[in-house]
């Protein structure tokens, strides 16, 4: 009987030691679940910051292609301009050298024209030096 009573308050004092109150229960693990809660927000805040720059990395892009376009765009206007202004210049070169030669041509036939003029006062003096010889006769 000695031993039955050994056995009994053994197994007794194990079914006890092995079993937990639910209030024990929910001491021990409610800080856990706050701390888990607390955990699951964080990770909510990161991943919206995540999708916010995700979303600023495809509006960033999209802007730099743009962008790229736009240079694009702006270097053609560009060479266009340049072409343009070199194509202006030569067609003023042009015109300058054709100023150029017409003013030597006026230059050379104003020339022709004074000594046509000095040939001319010449004779007009010799008509008149004559026309006096012939009314002195």
């Amino acid at each position: 009987m000695r031993i039955i009573r050994c056995v009994l308050c053994i197994l007794f004092t194990l079914s006890l030691a092995g079993c937990a109150t639910e209030s024990f229960v929910m001491e021990q693990t409610e800080p856990l679940a706050a701390r888990l809660g607390r955990l699951e927000s964080k990770i909510s805040g990161i991943e919206s910051k995540i999708a916010d720059l995700e979303t600023r990395a495809t509006a960033t892009t999209a802007d730099v292609e743009r962008l790229k376009r736009e240079v694009a765009d702006a270097k053609a206007k560009a060479d266009q301009a340049v072409t343009a202004a070199q194509a202006a210049s030569d067609k003023a070169d042009g015109a300058a050298a054709k100023a150029d030669g017409a003013a030597a041509r006026a230059e050379n036939a104003a020339a022709k024209a004074e000594a046509a003029a000095d040939k001319a006062e010449k004779a007009a003096q010799k008509a008149v030096k004559a026309f006096e010889l012939e009314q002195k006769k």
